[in-house]
């Protein structure tokens, strides 16, 4: 079908198209290539790279590994601190992050390619089936995990190494949380997501038993009575809704339900999008969608957010990346209203704002643009079902500095509790240190006190 057709369809562009569009949006090194971009590091002994990154992954040294021809070795110091390193080398904003810290970024000269060589290192490592560790002799404790997650897979992986049983327990038909479901198709292609979860999973002593849902086919309490500890990784389900007439229209569509739809999908060719798209939002999720909804073919694609450039969430890289897809971004407008034709999305209002003694204001001077599919991303929120009596703030878990709730014997990370972040390195990085925590409370033999007052 072509794309002059108006209305919401599917098989816009041939398929060729589709797989170059969604081919890998940063290639991987090779060899050659990984040597040259390692050889940029100064190898710096108070690294700000490291003091940047999250998970605190030792960025000089495994960059040193892979300079001596060690990938595997740097696999390993990566693993050693995220066992999501891989996932992480291609989804995290590291323009944000490391590479933004790295000496050598200055006018001048490009930080190091700290990002992709991550990805040669722990590609390597995975292409081989490297395994750096093995279970401790078991424990006897089990541990319920809420969440097949990257702070579920990273707290699982981390307590069964201690020798300990998990079980995770998680909605969806398959593991991964925002890997699997919540990533633009062109930052991970090749099914990578499930051959993540698959090595990780690989060490043993993890059951994942899926299409269960906290609050529908068990509680919290259900949990305590069965387990030793329990951590809840259950990320944000929910999403924000408009408010404004018209958003029940056909149409108007959830962001993440179609990014998702978009990740399961083998070719692309069956997802279908508008030739007028608007998306509302400022996030990476804004930002995926709608390069997304072009590189399935709409004709026009616009992103429009309340507030400035500077006060969009999405990195100027990934803004950068949008406008060089052909996607226009426009500030300082939110919605008011969505016009529709024969129940049909046929456009949507929008009102100018402004900065009014720093509180953001409406104009009064209102526009339209024609579109016939909307994709809203304006945040998503966490849906608090089961969890009983759990201490809550502004939405989120309350927990303290190793991720203990108030509820004695119950841990928590990622973008479910107060503070989170919304990254995946984020999220491992909480995983992780719950399971630390976890397992000294074990080794302590002392009572699972509350920790949350």
């Amino acid at each position: 079908m072509g794309t002059t057709q108006s209305g919401i369809l599917a098989g816009r562009l041939p398929l060729a198209e589709y797989e170059k569009n969604f081919s890998d949006l940063h290639p991987p090194l090779d060899k050659h290539e990984a040597l040259v971009a390692a050889d940029r590091c100064y190898f710096c002994h108070d690294a700000p790279c490291m003091t940047a990154c999250p998970t605190s992954i030792d960025i000089p040294l495994f960059i040193r590994q892979i300079a001596t021809g060690n990938p595997i070795g740097s696999a390993k110091t990566i693993f050693d601190q995220n066992i999501l390193g891989g996932m992480c080398a291609r989804v995290c904003p590291t323009e944000t992050l490391c590479e933004q810290a790295c000496v050598r970024n200055t006018a001048e000269e490009r930080p190091v390619e700290i990002g992709r060589l991550q990805r040669y290192a722990t590609d390597t490592a995975m292409r081989e089936n490297k395994q750096f560790y093995a279970r401790a002799a078991s424990s006897g404790r089990r541990i319920a995990i809420v969440g097949a997650g990257p702070a579920g897979l990273a707290c699982a992986h981390r307590l069964a190494v201690k020798g300990h049983e998990v079980v995770i327990y998680d909605a969806r038909e398959k593991s991964g949380g925002l890997n699997e479901y919540g990533i633009a198709a062109y930052k991970s292609v090749d099914d990578f997501a499930q051959k993540e979860v698959d090595y990780v999973l690989s060490i043993g002593g993890i059951e994942v038993r899926h299409g269960q849902a906290l609050g529908r086919d068990f509680s919290l309490a259900d949990l305590a009575e069965q387990f030793d500890a329990v951590f809840l990784g259950l990320g944000l389900a929910g999403v924000n809704a408009l408010r404004i007439e018209g958003e029940n229209a056909e149409g108007v569509d959830d962001a993440v339900d179609f990014i998702a739809a978009l990740r399961q999908s083998k070719t692309r060719v069956d997802i279908p999008v508008g030739r007028r798209v608007v998306v509302l939002g400022g996030g990476m999720t804004a930002i995926d969608a709608a390069v997304q909804a072009k590189l399935l073919g709409a004709e026009e694609v616009t992103i429009c957010y309340r507030r400035g450039k500077e006060h969009m969430n999405a990195s100027e890289f990934e803004q950068d990346l949008a406008a060089s897809k052909g996607v226009a971004i426009r500030h300082w407008l939110q919605p008011k209203r969505i016009a529709v034709k024969d129940g049909k999305v046929a456009g949507i209002e929008l009102e100018y704002t402004t900065l009014a003694d720093g509180k953001l204001t409406p104009t009064g001077e209102t526009g339209i643009i024609a579109a016939d599919q909307i994709f809203k991303a304006i945040g998503q929120t966490f849906e608090s079902f089961g969890l009983g009596t759990l201490q809550m703030e502004g939405g989120r878990i309350v927990v303290d500095a190793e991720g203990r709730t108030s509820l004695a014997g119950v841990w928590a990370g990622g973008d479910c509790v107060l503070g989170g972040e919304d990254l995946t390195v984020s999220a491992v990085a909480m995983g992780r240190d719950a399971a630390e925590s976890i397992n000294r409370a074990f080794a302590a033999e002392a009572p699972l006190a509350s920790a949350v007052a």
